[in-house]
């Protein structure tokens, strides 16, 4: 933990002086890709120290601290996700401050030298630093995914698993990928066409942030911490004394007893229009924060999420009543029996955790609210329209990509890469080797807690292998990274059906040991870029996401043992935030295609095999789009028409509800639209850092009303305590069907 100068030599094998490459864009060793051009400097310093007691420090705690609070706000009905960025702007003036303070002094045991503080706080100490916020971040999900596993088998089964096995799963899941990644890496990552266009945003960042500041107005650091003051005063008002301002609706307001009037204006369970929130926890409790993401994207959210949540579904629900639609809630990620009411899980679980057979044929089939069926069949359309839009209209670039990453041809970025010592090929094969062998081991002897064979494991390796290479070039390329949950999900529902927990682990093993990799070489071109020695990457990475898995399952054990009812709304205190919506659509997705299977749900035996063709309109899609763009090339719209980010654009709902989106779309669109264009030295100097101290402030008063006030039991009870005031959005409108709190119609 500190300056390392034995193994800062290692990784050298030049002299320490700044190469400054001068090139001309003709030149074969220029980055073919102009952003790439515009952007990525063509100079290293190789003096800069990396290995560094502040990088050490400041990237320990910044994984520590949004492994915790990722994990702690993801219980909540509004899951708050910091990102990288918040670490990433902190820690610039954190490091400065550091190497003001810190004693310059050299330390030697034997011919090992330290020192504290070896100089100026740079840029690298910075990149490493953000890579290990970044595992804290899980690599843009916020908590290790398997964590949700434990979850369920702990709250929702009511079932035991050890926390041994809980860890074993967590941490193996988030490191599997790193193997066949690192493998991969002169395929992905070297090749100058492999651009990955995400980490340009990084690289921009990092250059704008150690640039010298002009000193007229608030400098950056001071904003932060105005800026994050406020955010946390302001955030005990939503979070503890008047959460209705989470979600306002003027229609409920205005029609306190209807129930079409609260389905359209209830933000939390409608459609939510004349909607709006004051909480910064509901404006990027799903989506992330709205400041970060590109005017482009948050277009692109706009349309998808205008044609499927207010166009499509109030079509099929007061227009053709589609699957009894009006028999269940309006919107909901719960399972339902024919008659309305919650179907009982628990009823058809044996005491092996396995179907009964017999109960589920006498209880039933189960049911899905309309939204959340159509969002599995937008899941399935998204899955295919992926595929073959790339195929389309990047598949000549792919390939050809594909082929001069075979050639090995290097840009000036990979020519001075390779003055660093590169990674030993045995490192990357030593990690798959003992993740695969500890993740046997947990399928073989703690079967009876996971239910996974071993097969299954293996099968669920040779998968994520299969698709790792192909979706990073897509990637990396289009910045489009098509998941894998839905094709697992079905695999393995259809080969092992009535094992939930079976098939949510091959989910995780095979869907984001997949991401994982994909978000490995993400960061090694960030790397690559900023021209961080490939060793120091690697161990970052890899310590980074072992602690934060290891925060990430501490923090769940303690609020799974210590919260009464957590995850279950109808149990716990009126108006208490421990609602676990994520939790409850992973178990309902555990029931789905793991309990009752794919065959009794979207098979023949199921209600909704009429949603497998949206696989097919998926494929077509695209073609069509495609060959109206050849019958049309001079109409410059039809390719802008991009049906994976049009039909994914709901993913996140459920969970997420239409105030997370319709307060995100507003708010995005003001900053980079508004701000950007009209006020953009403000926007540039303060926007993304802004961003992190609203996302800081929250995390920090959260943490403080949970210890304060929810732990010890203290409620404020009154009018601004209760929910949304929208009681009726969720009830249904079919005649005859009763529910409690519900009119009968």
């Amino acid at each position: 933990m500190a300056t390392f100068e034995h193994e800062i030599e290692e990784e050298r094998t030049t002299p320490k002086v700044i190469w400054n490459e001068i090139v001309d864009e003709n030149d074969d060793e220029v980055s073919p890709i102009e952003e790439v051009r515009l952007v990525v400097p063509t100079t290293d310093d190789t003096s800069l120290p990396v290995w560094t007691f502040r990088m050490w420090v400041l990237g320990v705690i910044s994984c520590v601290l949004l492994s915790f609070v990722n994990q702690f706000f993801s219980y909540r009905t509004e899951p708050l996700m910091i990102s990288q960025v918040t670490a990433q702007v902190a820690a610039l003036p954190l490091g400065q401050f550091m190497a003001k303070v810190l004693p310059t002094t050299q330390f030697s045991i034997g011919s090992f030298k330290f020192s504290l503080n070896p100089g100026p706080f740079n840029i690298k100490e910075h990149v490493l630093i953000s890579i290990f916020a970044q595992a804290g971040y899980a690599f843009g999900g916020g908590n290790a995914y398997a964590v949700g596993i434990v979850d369920i088998i702990k709250a929702l089964y009511r079932r035991q698993i050890s926390f041994l096995a809980s860890w074993i799963l967590v941490v193996t899941t988030q490191v599997l990928g790193y193997g066949w990644a690192g493998i991969l890496r002169k395929f992905a990552v070297e090749p100058s066409n492999m651009w990955w266009p995400s980490s340009l945003v990084q690289v921009t960042l990092f250059q704008a942030m150690h640039k010298r500041e002009n000193h007229r107005g608030i400098t950056r650091g001071k904003f932060f911490v105005m800026a994050m003051v406020l955010s946390f005063i302001w955030y005990i008002v939503p979070g503890f004394l008047f959460p209705t301002i989470m979600s306002l609706s003027v229609l409920c307001f205005a029609f306190p007893k209807s129930v079409t009037a609260q389905q359209v204006g209830s933000g939390m369970y409608g459609l939510g229009i004349g909607s709006f929130s004051f909480d910064w926890a509901t404006i990027a409790g799903f989506l992330g924060s709205p400041l970060v993401s590109p005017f482009f994207a948050i277009v692109n959210v706009f349309v998808g999420y205008v044609l499927f949540v207010y166009v499509v579904f109030p079509t099929l629900y007061w227009g053709y009543n589609t699957y009894d639609a009006k028999t269940f809630p309006f919107i909901s990620s719960s399972l339902y029996a024919s008659n309305g009411q919650e179907y009982n899980t628990s009823a058809i679980v044996t005491d092996k955790f396995e179907l009964d057979v017999n109960t589920y044929e006498k209880q039933g089939r189960v049911n899905l609210a309309l939204f959340f069926a159509v969002s599995y069949g937008l899941g399935f359309a998204n899955v295919a329209s992926t595929l073959t839009h790339c195929a389309l209209f990047y598949g000549r670039e792919i390939c050809n990509q594909l082929r001069s990453s075979y050639q090995g041809k290097m840009d000036i970025h990979s020519r001075l890469m390779k003055r660093y010592k590169d990674i030993p090929g045995w490192w990357f094969y030593l990690l798959l080797l003992v993740t695969v062998a500890v993740s046997l081991c947990l399928c073989i002897f703690m079967r009876d807690q996971v239910q996974l064979p071993w097969w299954g494991l293996l099968v669920a390796c040779v998968l994520a292998f299969f698709f790792t290479l192909p979706i990073a070039i897509i990637t990396a390329t289009t910045n489009q990274t098509p998941g894998l949950n839905i094709i697992t999900e079905y695999l393995m529902g259809l080969a092992y059906p009535g094992h939930p927990i079976a098939n949510v682990c091959f989910k995780t093993y095979g869907y984001i040991s997949m991401t994982q990799a994909i978000s490995f070489l993400n960061d090694f071109k960030l790397g690559h870029y900023m021209k961080i020695p490939p060793r120091s990457m690697f161990i970052v990475q890899l310590i980074g996401t072992v602690i934060a898995s290891t925060v990430n399952i501490g923090v769940a054990w303690w609020l799974l043992t210590s919260i009464e009812n957590i995850c279950h709304p109808d149990l716990l205190p009126e108006n208490s935030p421990w609602t676990c919506p994520g939790d409850r659509v992973f178990f309902s997705a555990s029931v789905i295609w793991g309990l009752v299977g794919p065959k009794r749900i979207f098979g023949s035996l199921g209600n909704y095999s009429p949603l497998n063709w949206f696989f097919l309109g998926g494929i077509m899609g695209p073609v069509v789009v495609w060959l109206l763009h050849k019958a049309f090339p001079k109409q410059k719209w039809i390719p802008l028409i991009n049906l994976p980010v049009l039909l994914g654009a709901t993913a996140m709902m459920p969970p997420a509800s239409s105030i997370n989106y319709t307060s995100w779309i507003v708010v995005g669109t003001f900053f980079n639209y508004y701000i950007f264009r009209y006020r953009k030295k403000w926007w540039q100097k303060y926007n993304y850092v802004l961003s992190a101290a609203m996302d800081a402030g929250v995390a920090f008063m959260g943490v403080v009303i949970h210890l304060a006030f929810t732990m010890r039991g203290i409620e404020v009870n009154w009018w601004g305590s209760e929910g949304d005031r929208c009681p009726l959005a969720s009830c249904p409108t079919a005649k005859g069907v009763q529910v409690d709190g519900c009119p009968t119609f």
